[in-house]
């Protein structure tokens, strides 16, 4: 199994999306920035790595979100989300095409990787007041434990 981080980076109510680029494995498609756990790495440790990789940011990595799991056939991923406060604003694109900052209720308007959909529904689902959310009705993922 790959284990795989998401940072989710939030702004005066808008999480930050980027997209893949076109030739990539899930090219075109959305995602909550992050990449592989390497061997004898935390999550955190892997999420600043990649953000300063990816994105040119300094990250300060909050709170554990969620946990999602896909077999993708090939690979069978477990993505770990967390919150995260960046530093600064200018972002450098390397993987990706292009960064939005979107509201959690526009995050269904995107096309994510499998393995991405319980965190936006997650994230969709804590947008809504709660007299809208349907009775009985949970997102699919492990969510962090309280201690």
């Amino acid at each position: 199994m790959s284990r795989v981080t998401a940072a989710v980076i939030e702004r005066d109510g808008r999480i930050l999306i980027a997209r893949r680029k076109v030739g990539d494995r899930f090219g075109g498609l959305w995602e909550f920035p992050g990449g592989k756990v390497e061997a004898d790495e935390l999550p955190e440790e892997c999420l600043r790595r990649e953000l300063q990789e990816e994105l040119g940011v300094e990250a300060e990595v909050k709170e554990f979100l969620a946990a999602s799991r896909y077999d993708y056939g090939d690979i069978d991923v477990e993505l770990l989300a967390y919150r995260v406060d960046v530093l600064g604003e200018d972002f450098r694109l390397i993987d990706h095409d292009e960064i939005r900052w979107v509201l959690p209720e526009e995050l269904k308007h995107y096309t994510f990787p499998e393995a991405d959909a319980p965190i936006v529904s997650l994230l969709a689902e804590q947008a809504r007041p709660a007299t809208s959310s349907p009775p009985g009705r949970a997102p699919a993922i492990r969510l962090a434990q309280s201690e």
